[in-house]
C-alpha cells in the first residue's frame, strides 16, 4: 500500500478529487460540476499524456471540450424542454456499433504507427466504447450506461498497470455510478411511458 502512495503524484490525487466533486455535484444538479470537471480534466491530460495512455488522453480532451460546452450552455443557454430519456432505435444502435469499430481502429492504428504506447490495444478499447456511450448520453439514450461501463471496466486494470491507481479507482467508482445511473434512467422511463 505504501508503494502505491509513493507511485501517486499529487497531480493524480487533486485530479481525481475534482473528479469526484464533480460528480458529486452533477447529481445535485450545480452548475459549479464544470468547474470542478475542467479543473479534474486538465491534470488528468497531464497525467495520461505522461503515462502513454493517448487514446485516453484524447478521450480527456473531448469530456473538456463538453464540459465547456455543457458549462456555457447552463449558464447563457436557452433550454425549452429537455430531452426524454429513451432506447437506441435500431439506427441509433448501428451507428453506435460503427463508432465503437471506427473509432478503434483509427485509435489503433495512430498508436501502433505514430506514438510509443506500449498498450495501444487496452488504450483504444476503451477509448472508442467511451467515445460511443458518451454519443449515446448525448442523445439521452439509456444504452450509454451499458457503454460506459464497458469502457470502465476494461480501463481499470489498465490503469493499475500503468501505476495510476487513482484513477483506477476512480474508473471502480465511476462504474458504480454507473450501474446506478442506468438502474435510474430506467426508472425515469417507466415514468415517462404512463405519464
Amino acid at each position: 500500500m505504501q508503494e502505491i502512495l509513493l507511485k501517486t503524484t499529487w497531480m493524480e490525487w487533486l485530479g481525481v478529487s475534482f473528479a469526484i466533486v464533480q460528480v458529486l455535484l452533477a447529481q445535485k444538479n450545480n452548475i459549479h460540476n464544470y468547474l470542478f470537471g475542467i479543473a479534474g480534466i486538465l491534470l488528468a491530460l497531464y497525467v495520461k499524456f505522461n503515462a502513454k495512455l493517448y487514446a485516453e488522453f484524447s478521450l480527456d480532451l473531448y469530456y473538456l471540450v463538453m464540459s465547456i460546452y455543457g458549462w456555457i450552455f447552463w449558464k447563457f443557454g436557452k433550454q425549452q424542454t429537455e430531452t426524454p430519456i429513451t432506447f437506441a432505435t435500431s439506427s441509433e444502435k448501428y451507428k453506435t456499433a460503427g463508432i465503437v469499430i471506427g473509432a478503434f481502429v483509427i485509435f489503433y492504428t495512430f498508436l501502433t504507427q505514430f506514438t510509443d504506447s506500449d498498450v495501444p490495444f487496452w488504450d483504444s478499447i476503451v477509448t472508442a466504447f467511451a467515445w460511443a456511450g458518451m454519443w449515446l448520453m448525448a442523445k439521452r439514450k439509456i444504452e450509454n450506461w451499458v457503454l460506459l461501463n464497458i469502457s470502465n471496466i476494461i480501463s481499470i486494470p489498465l490503469l493499475i498497470h500503468k501505476d495510476l491507481y487513482l484513477y483506477a479507482a476512480l474508473s471502480a467508482f465511476l462504474f458504480i455510478v454507473a450501474i446506478f445511473g442506468y438502474i435510474n434512467w430506467n426508472k425515469i422511463l417507466k415514468t415517462q411511458k404512463h405519464a
